[in-house]
């Protein structure tokens, strides 16, 4: 080498500002974490249903339509107390895989993308679920799936029957289903609502009693369909000003006033509706249950409760009736696991202490560390009643700062910190609805305690050089094309 020439180097000079390699922390997942899975309850159900003929010979066969009515029993009697409606009645609960897969399976037995207007979203949305409309027919980019917002009480009613009435009157829409032959089991309806009520994903607002009841008059009115994520419902507790630091904390019962009444049993206790055809009582909202938040996702079990005629409607779906009830063989388990008590036990004893302390430590975290660059957090689901759910919270940046996506994309090439920037989160191809260019999404629930508040301390740290102006650099060793959910 010339004495000339430029000394030579076995690094380029952006390899020079590399920061060292971290441990991916995923908070964008909604998991519930794998410390808060019943696998020995699990087993000691699968075991003793297992070693009895009278039970496992029909959990093992294809099953009856509306699903094993073991655990429709077992789901009535469990949810009367709980929401205060009287003596259950197992003919309006119908066994499903899982509340994605009925969606669709509502979706296919309950609308027509000929004759139903829209599906409506509330803005911001779970995010996954836009694809299932989708599938049905119901694309953004056509007007067919469109969103409204929400405020501190929830779904902004009036709002979404402005929208209504828009759509209505935008052209002459056909007066019976186009592409389905529905009757007399089913029917097709004008409209489909999507909502979660209570805590809901990704904002945790819960909507309260009287903008449930004005939901439910206005399905009513208009022949719409609401379809309820009551996936939450149970994971529920005080909000605490610090967290606890016992790691044998004491069963957590729900909170005093909750949960609230349902939109299926608003709708109920009005009886029958005009839309109704002659002797059938459909209903205009459904309660969409599910055991993955409480037991865990692979058990692919869950519930519809609604009206009688809804509920064997749904079980007349195609792919019901020729392959039999969703998830026959785990719906024996879990009715074992409900009868037994071990549902509430395990949801009491650990999976509320551990969701309350988490969400504890991270508001800590997100006062402590995001705080001072502006960032807001919601704390409560709904204001001033001292509670909070799910597994997820909400942030708002500054409107003086970084957008969220550049924040969410310099935290994952950072940090290895992986968070949901708002724009997920809002209703595909609806360039009309709400935008969230300043909203991030933490998850609590999958990542072990210490990675959560570690995970909101790197975000802090990644806000900090962005509002310092400091040149982005890239974490050693990273994959920076990697998807992740």
């Amino acid at each position: 080498m010339s004495s000339s020439s430029p000394p030579s180097t076995s690094h380029t000079d952006t390899d020079q500002h590399r920061l060292p390699f971290k441990k991916q922390i995923n908070l964008l997942r909604g998991w519930p974490s794998p410390s808060l899975l019943p696998n020995l309850s699990l087993l000691s159900s699968a075991q003793s249903t297992l070693t009895d003929p009278s039970t496992y010979i029909p959990g093992l066969q294809y099953g009856p339509d509306p699903g094993y009515l073991p655990l429709r029993e077992a789901i009535s009697q469990w949810l009367s107390p709980i929401y205060q409606v009287g003596e259950g009645d197992v003919e309006r609960i119908c066994i499903t895989g899982g509340a994605s897969q009925n969606m669709a399976c509502v979706l296919q037995s309950f609308s027509d993308p000929g004759y139903t207007r829209a599906v409506w979203m509330v803005a911001p949305c779970y995010f996954l679920a836009g694809p299932i409309f989708e599938d049905a027919g119901f694309v953004g980019g056509r007007g067919r799936l469109r969103g409204f917002g929400e405020d501190g009480e929830g779904a902004d009613v009036r709002e979404l029957e402005r929208e209504i009435i828009k759509v209505e009157e935008a052209q002459q829409w056909p007066d019976e289903p186009v592409y389905k032959s529905l009757s007399p089991q089913r029917k097709a309806y004008k409209h489909i609502i999507y909502v979660v009520p209570t805590c809901a994903n990704p904002s945790g607002t819960t909507m309260s009693l009287q903008r449930r009841r004005d939901l439910v008059n206005l399905a009513r009115k208009y022949d719409c369909l609401v379809i309820c994520d009551d996936v939450y419902d149970f994971l529920q507790w005080p909000v605490t000003k610090s967290a606890s630091s016992s790691n044998s904390p004491s069963p957590l019962p729900l909170p005093t006033g909750t949960p609230l009444p349902r939109l299926v049993d608003i709708d109920l206790s009005l009886g029958r509706s005009e839309h109704d055809p002659e002797g059938k009582w459909f209903g205009h909202a459904i309660s969409n249950g599910t055991f993955s938040k409480l037991i865990g996702p692979g058990v692919r079990t869950g519930w519809t409760e609604t009206t009688p005629d809804f509920a064997y409607g749904l079980s007349q779906t195609g792919s019901t009736r020729s392959g039999g009830a969703p998830s026959q063989f785990a719906a024996m388990v879990v009715a074992e696991m409900v009868k037994s008590g071990e549902v509430d036990r395990h949801v009491e004893g650990k999976v509320r202490p551990a969701l309350q302390k988490r969400h504890g430590l991270v508001l800590q975290a997100v006062r402590y560390h995001l705080g001072p660059y502006g960032v807001t957090v919601r704390s409560e689901s709904q204001t001033g009643q001292g509670v909070y759910g799910g597994y997820f919270v909400w942030l708002t940046l500054p409107e003086d700062g970084p957008g969220a996506r550049n924040v969410a994309g310099r935290a994952k090439r950072e940090e290895n910190l992986i968070v949901a920037e708002g724009e997920m989160f809002e209703v595909p191809g609806d360039e009309r609805s709400p935008r969230f260019g300043r909203n991030l999404r933490l998850t609590f629930s999958w990542e072990e305690e210490g990675d959560v508040v570690e995970g909101v301390k790197r975000l802090g740290l990644v806000l900090g050089r962005m509002r310092a102006g400091e040149r982005e650099r890239v974490m050693e060793g990273l994959d920076v094309g990697r998807t992740y959910k």
